[in-house]
């Protein structure tokens, strides 16, 4: 069964926004932390942010101010505003519960 499926992603504009969603297995959603990562060609795979169970949530300099966390009953969400070229990655969620669980990813691209 897959347990993690991002989509959302798509092509924008320098400054544009872009929401992500991921769709999580109650199994390893219900009470974990979760977390969106990015990897960009050549580089390591990133933590950008991160909710808690309890709603507290945490993000990478890079997107601070830029990007909002958060999830409802079954799947969290990735607000990404002002994009620059620099967020062009593959977005990916994961569960605290299953840290080697991946999704499929999901292309963000931020070009003019």
């Amino acid at each position: 069964q897959v347990q993690l499926v991002e989509y959302g992603g798509g092509l924008v504009q320098p400054g544009g926004s872009l929401r992500l969603s991921c769709a999580a297995s109650r199994s390893i959603f219900s009470f974990s932390t979760m977390d969106w990562y990015r990897q960009a060609p050549g580089k390591q795979r990133e933590l950008v942010a991160t909710v808690t169970w309890g709603g507290s949530t945490s993000y990478a300099d890079s997107v601070k101010g830029r990007f909002t966390i958060s999830r409802d009953n079954a799947k969290i969400y990735l607000q990404m505003n002002s994009l620059k070229p620099e967020d062009t990655a593959v977005y990916y969620c994961s569960s605290r519960k299953a840290p080697h669980s991946w999704g499929q990813g999901t292309q963000v691209t931020v070009s003019s």
